[in-house]
Protein backbone atom coordinates (compact mmCIF):
# COMPACT_ATOMS: atom_id res chain seq x y z
CA UNK A 1 0.00 0.00 0.00
CA UNK A 2 1.30 3.62 -1.01
CA UNK A 3 1.74 5.97 1.75
CA UNK A 4 0.61 9.62 1.56
CA UNK A 5 1.76 12.36 3.19
CA UNK A 6 -0.94 14.58 4.51
CA UNK A 7 -1.49 17.18 7.12
CA UNK A 8 -4.08 17.17 10.04
CA UNK A 9 -6.01 19.60 7.76
CA UNK A 10 -5.69 16.91 4.77
CA UNK A 11 -7.35 14.35 7.07
CA UNK A 12 -9.73 16.71 8.25
CA UNK A 13 -11.05 18.14 5.27
CA UNK A 14 -11.18 14.31 4.00
CA UNK A 15 -13.81 13.47 6.86
CA UNK A 16 -15.42 16.45 6.12
CA UNK A 17 -16.28 15.31 3.06
CA UNK A 18 -16.55 11.59 3.28
CA UNK A 19 -19.58 12.78 6.09
CA UNK A 20 -21.28 14.87 3.96
CA UNK A 21 -20.98 12.53 0.74
CA UNK A 22 -22.41 9.69 3.33
CA UNK A 23 -25.17 11.77 5.35
CA UNK A 24 -26.23 14.31 2.72
CA UNK A 25 -25.57 13.51 -1.06
CA UNK A 26 -25.72 9.34 -1.17
CA UNK A 27 -29.77 9.48 1.02
CA UNK A 28 -30.78 12.40 -1.63
CA UNK A 29 -29.10 9.77 -4.69
CA UNK A 30 -30.87 6.77 -3.80
CA UNK A 31 -34.20 8.90 -3.34
CA UNK A 32 -33.69 9.80 -6.99
CA UNK A 33 -32.91 6.37 -7.67
CA UNK A 34 -35.96 5.11 -6.55
CA UNK A 35 -38.04 7.81 -8.44
CA UNK A 36 -36.58 6.91 -11.65
CA UNK A 37 -37.21 2.96 -11.23
CA UNK A 38 -40.37 3.59 -10.57
CA UNK A 39 -40.72 5.59 -14.13
CA UNK A 40 -41.11 2.02 -15.42
CA UNK A 41 -38.66 0.57 -18.15
CA UNK A 42 -35.57 0.41 -16.39
CA UNK A 43 -33.38 -0.17 -20.04
CA UNK A 44 -34.74 2.32 -22.10
CA UNK A 45 -34.51 4.98 -18.39
CA UNK A 46 -31.66 7.36 -19.12
CA UNK A 47 -32.43 9.55 -15.81
CA UNK A 48 -31.98 5.88 -14.10
CA UNK A 49 -28.69 4.71 -15.19
CA UNK A 50 -27.44 8.37 -14.97
CA UNK A 51 -28.41 8.38 -11.31
CA UNK A 52 -26.85 4.73 -10.66
CA UNK A 53 -23.54 6.12 -12.11
CA UNK A 54 -23.28 9.22 -9.88
CA UNK A 55 -24.24 6.96 -6.83
CA UNK A 56 -21.25 4.69 -7.70
CA UNK A 57 -19.07 7.20 -8.32
CA UNK A 58 -19.99 9.07 -4.80
CA UNK A 59 -19.53 5.06 -3.34
CA UNK A 60 -15.83 5.21 -5.85
CA UNK A 61 -15.30 8.67 -3.73
CA UNK A 62 -15.83 7.59 -0.48
CA UNK A 63 -13.92 4.81 -0.93
CA UNK A 64 -10.92 7.18 -2.02
CA UNK A 65 -11.13 8.87 0.58
CA UNK A 66 -11.16 6.38 2.88
CA UNK A 67 -8.13 5.12 1.56
CA UNK A 68 -6.55 7.76 1.46
CA UNK A 69 -6.68 8.50 5.47
CA UNK A 70 -6.27 4.72 6.42
CA UNK A 71 -2.57 5.23 4.35
CA UNK A 72 -1.72 8.70 5.19
CA UNK A 73 1.78 9.76 7.39
CA UNK A 74 0.86 12.72 9.53
CA UNK A 75 3.37 15.26 8.85
CA UNK A 76 4.12 18.33 10.70
CA UNK A 77 3.80 21.77 8.49
CA UNK A 78 7.01 23.43 9.44
CA UNK A 79 10.48 24.56 8.05
CA UNK A 80 13.04 27.06 8.42
CA UNK A 81 12.28 30.94 8.22
CA UNK A 82 14.78 31.20 5.16
CA UNK A 83 14.31 28.42 3.38
CA UNK A 84 11.24 26.73 1.05
CA UNK A 85 8.81 24.76 3.03
CA UNK A 86 5.56 23.31 2.86
CA UNK A 87 2.51 26.31 1.92
CA UNK A 88 5.12 28.80 1.60
CA UNK A 89 4.14 30.97 -1.66
CA UNK A 90 7.30 31.33 -3.88
CA UNK A 91 8.22 33.85 -6.61
CA UNK A 92 10.61 32.33 -9.25
CA UNK A 93 12.35 34.14 -12.17
CA UNK A 94 12.67 31.20 -15.10
CA UNK A 95 15.98 31.49 -17.01
CA UNK A 96 14.75 29.93 -20.11
CA UNK A 97 11.44 32.11 -20.61
CA UNK A 98 12.45 35.35 -18.74
CA UNK A 99 9.37 35.69 -16.87
CA UNK A 100 8.79 35.66 -12.99
CA UNK A 101 5.83 32.73 -11.98
CA UNK A 102 4.62 32.69 -8.32
CA UNK A 103 3.74 28.86 -6.95
CA UNK A 104 2.79 28.14 -3.77
CA UNK A 105 4.00 24.40 -2.20
CA UNK A 106 1.14 21.90 -1.23
CA UNK A 107 0.60 18.58 -0.48
CA UNK A 108 -0.35 16.34 -3.46
CA UNK A 109 -3.75 15.97 -2.54
CA UNK A 110 -4.53 20.31 -2.67
CA UNK A 111 -2.30 20.32 -6.03
CA UNK A 112 -3.55 22.35 -9.06
CA UNK A 113 -0.59 23.75 -10.95
CA UNK A 114 -2.68 25.28 -13.50
CA UNK A 115 -3.35 27.31 -10.37
CA UNK A 116 0.22 27.54 -9.33
CA UNK A 117 -0.59 25.29 -6.30
CA UNK A 118 2.63 22.75 -6.90
CA UNK A 119 2.47 19.34 -4.99
CA UNK A 120 5.50 18.68 -2.66
CA UNK A 121 5.91 15.07 -4.28
CA UNK A 122 6.31 16.49 -8.26
CA UNK A 123 9.54 16.85 -9.16
CA UNK A 124 9.37 20.83 -9.52
CA UNK A 125 8.19 20.73 -6.00
CA UNK A 126 10.86 18.59 -4.62
CA UNK A 127 13.33 20.58 -6.71
CA UNK A 128 11.89 23.90 -4.22
CA UNK A 129 11.78 22.50 -0.90
CA UNK A 130 14.82 23.86 1.09
CA UNK A 131 16.00 26.27 -1.15
CA UNK A 132 16.96 29.99 0.03
CA UNK A 133 16.34 33.34 -2.09
CA UNK A 134 18.88 33.68 -4.55
CA UNK A 135 19.42 29.88 -5.45
CA UNK A 136 19.25 28.80 -8.80
CA UNK A 137 17.33 25.46 -8.87
CA UNK A 138 17.54 22.91 -11.94
CA UNK A 139 14.37 21.74 -12.48
CA UNK A 140 14.23 18.30 -14.66
CA UNK A 141 11.60 17.36 -16.52
CA UNK A 142 12.47 14.39 -17.55
CA UNK A 143 15.79 12.76 -18.82
CA UNK A 144 15.65 14.81 -21.75
CA UNK A 145 14.93 18.16 -20.57
CA UNK A 146 15.86 20.54 -18.03
CA UNK A 147 15.71 24.33 -16.77
CA UNK A 148 16.82 26.59 -14.32
CA UNK A 149 14.86 28.64 -12.25
CA UNK A 150 16.00 31.34 -9.82
CA UNK A 151 14.47 31.97 -6.31
CA UNK A 152 13.79 35.42 -5.98
CA UNK A 153 11.44 35.91 -3.20
CA UNK A 154 9.44 33.23 -0.50
CA UNK A 155 6.56 34.18 1.40
CA UNK A 156 6.16 32.07 4.13
CA UNK A 157 2.27 30.02 4.42
CA UNK A 158 0.50 28.21 6.89
CA UNK A 159 -2.32 25.17 6.55
CA UNK A 160 -5.16 27.46 7.04
CA UNK A 161 -7.61 25.21 5.73
CA UNK A 162 -7.91 28.26 2.88
CA UNK A 163 -7.30 25.01 -0.13
CA UNK A 164 -9.74 22.60 -0.99
CA UNK A 165 -8.80 18.95 -1.82
CA UNK A 166 -8.53 18.17 -5.07
CA UNK A 167 -12.15 16.40 -6.79
CA UNK A 168 -9.80 14.11 -9.05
Amino acid sequence: MQQHELTEVDIKKMQEEIDYLIKEVTPQLREELQRARALGDLSENDEYRTLKRELNRTYSRIRYLQNMINNAVVIKVESEEDKIGLFDTVKLYDEESGEEQTVKIVTMLRSDPLSGLISKESPFGRALLGKKVGDRVKIEVNDKYSYYVVVKEIEKGTDDESLEINKF
